[in-house]
C-alpha cells in the first residue's frame, strides 16, 4: 500500500522535493553564517533568510492557487510568476 492513498505524481514529488532541498540549503547557510543576517525590508520588519523562504513559500501556494481558480491547468504560468515572486521577497522584503 506504501504512500498510494497521496496520490504521488511526478510533479508532487517534485514540488516536495524542491522544499525539502531549499531547507536543506537553509540549513547550511544558518550553519556557515548563523543568524541569517537580519535586514529590514519593504514590510519595515526585521526579517532573517527563513523568513523571507516561508514568506515566499507561503505566497508561491497562493499564486498557485490563484493560477488553477483563474486558469486552470498547466500551471507554468505559476511557476514562473512564484519564481519571480521568490525573487522579489528575498531581494527587498
Amino acid at each position: 500500500m506504501g504512500l498510494s492513498w497521496m496520490a504521488w505524481t511526478g510533479p508532487t514529488a517534485a514540488f516536495f522535493i524542491c522544499i525539502a532541498l531549499a531547507i536543506a540549503y537553509m540549513g547550511v547557510l544558518e550553519w556557515k553564517n548563523p543568524g541569517g543576517a537580519p535586514r529590514r525590508g519593504i514590510l519595515t520588519l526585521n526579517t532573517t533568510r527563513g523568513d523571507r523562504l516561508f514568506i515566499s513559500i507561503l505566497g508561491s501556494a497562493f499564486i498557485h492557487l490563484a493560477w488553477l481558480g483563474v486558469m486552470g491547468t498547466p500551471l507554468w504560468g505559476g511557476v514562473v510568476l512564484s519564481v519571480i515572486y521568490t525573487w522579489l521577497v528575498f531581494k527587498w522584503v
